[in-house]
């Protein structure tokens, strides 16, 4: 254990706590899948939801070994590349998606073979944010035209957003905030902020109208829940939604200071998202007002160790990239909690690293594997050069003694040629007597 920990490099206070926030995560959802057992295999038999959050889970922080051991200025050049790819998967997930327990929105692809649900937003999220750190980190040195910018900044990013938001609005409007947000830190101008900002707000407007006009066309179909949602919210009119907040409010008004204990909620039983969307609630129902602070502790901390991480990156695009995949982690979260005490109207996100599901999980655990690499010291990276360096050396000298191996054994077998020669016909040794 001690040299696997030793292996590990980068800022050592984010590995912590995403250790912290994972490890916590089985607590909770092997309690809250119990309604997901009934509905899905009749016994209520939750241990296969657990091993399967395991694997997630372990399949994840595999991610984040492998990713941080990258220089992360390799993903300058991977952006560039993934994001005409990220395009194609998402128009596949509009088109051809999948329904995923119930929702009427289609924002999932089956990987074929495997079986696996994958949620190509969650990937376009990351490849979007790091091409937009590398935009402004090419930029910083010279002026920023906004007619350039329009074509080499904004269009990959409505082009990004276009295909996401007729079936998942919260999660563009999400990326949208987070872009702008970027930006903001990457010192593009802020006049010219102000008229992406409404031009986002007049492309949403134009969708909403075009949904009137075409009610019928599926493209259009989510529509309806986008303003029955912010009816709901705003307004006493009762909704779907209404009973999921409902359930979620009594089960935090049921934890109270210290909870009911692990694996006691009763409305896990009775929220249809109590293991994903609405963990929240049951943790704090379970765990109590304790248990609920020391996970938005836990958040704070991490959002905190992003800063400093920002903070001490020795280039403009670490900074950005810092920026740009860890604090959307965090307002997810933050989200995620506003939802459940309805501070916020129903949006779908997910509590990373904490709710079940298999994409969720891997896309962050990619995004974090991304920050701990700009987080590593010069030593760090000296010394993984240094053993780069060794193992090359190594081969080199590997290939270079079989080289030497192989003339030897051509020499050798030279050398046999000739004595064979020379006494099957003795006139050639006296020839090479003579000579």
């Amino acid at each position: 254990m001690k040299e696997l920990v030793n292996r590990l490099k980068g800022d050592r206070g984010i590995w912590s706590f995403v250790a912290l926030l994972g490890l916590f995560s089985f607590m909770p959802v092997f309690s809250a899948s119990s309604n997901l057992a009934y509905i899905g295999l009749g016994t209520g038999n939750t241990l296969g939801y657990l091993a399967k959050h395991l694997v997630h889970i372990s399949i994840g922080f595999l991610m984040i070994y492998w990713v941080h051991k990258v220089p992360y200025h390799y993903f300058r050049a991977i952006s560039l590349i993934g994001l005409p790819f990220v395009w194609v998967l998402l128009a596949y997930t509009l088109v051809k998606g999948t329904v995923i327990a119930g929702a009427n929105a289609s924002r999932w692809i089956q990987v074929p073979f495997i079986g696996v649900s994958f949620q190509t937003s969650t990937l376009a999220f990351i490849v979007l944010m790091v091409f937009v750190a590398r935009y402004l980190s090419k930029k910083r040195e010279a002026a920023i035209s906004f007619q350039n910018s329009l074509w080499e900044l904004w269009t990959p990013v409505f082009v990004t957003l276009m295909f996401i938001l007729p079936a998942n609005f919260s999660t563009a409007a999400l990326m949208f905030s987070m872009v702008l947000m970027l930006v903001f830190v990457g010192k593009y101008p802020i006049k010219y902020i102000g008229f992406i900002l409404g031009m986002g707000l007049a492309a949403l407007m134009i969708f909403v109208l075009l949904s009137k006009a075409f009610p019928d066309n599926k493209l259009f179909s989510r529509v309806g829940t986008w303003e029955s949602r912010f009816e709901n919210f705003t307004t006493d009119k009762p909704g779907e939604d209404d009973y999921q907040i409902e359930k979620a409010k009594i089960a935090i008004a049921t934890g109270g200071i210290q909870g009911v204990g692990p694996g006691k909620s009763v409305q896990k039983n009775f929220l249809p998202q109590s293991s994903s969307d609405f963990i929240y609630a049951i943790i704090v129902e379970e765990y109590g007002l304790i248990g609920g602070i020391a996970i938005l502790t836990l958040y704070l901390l991490l959002f905190f160790r992003f800063i400093i991480a920002s903070h001490k990156a020795n280039t403009l695009f670490g900074k950005l990239v810092v920026v740009g995949l860890g604090f959307p982690i965090i307002f997810q979260a933050l989200i995620n909690m506003a939802v459940a005490v309805e501070l916020l109207p129903v949006t779908g996100q997910t509590l990373p690293l904490i709710s079940s599901g298999g994409s969720s999980i891997w896309m962050t655990c990619i995004a974090l594997g991304i920050i701990i690499s700009v987080t590593k010291k010069d030593e760090e990276i000296a010394e993984e050069k240094a053993e780069k360096d060794r193992r090359e050396e190594t081969l080199r000298r590997m290939i270079d003694e079989q080289i030497a191996k192989e003339e030897r054994a051509e020499a050798q077998l030279l050398e046999d040629f000739s004595i064979e020669d020379n006494a099957e016909n003795p006139m050639n040794a006296v020839i090479n007597n003579k000579i």
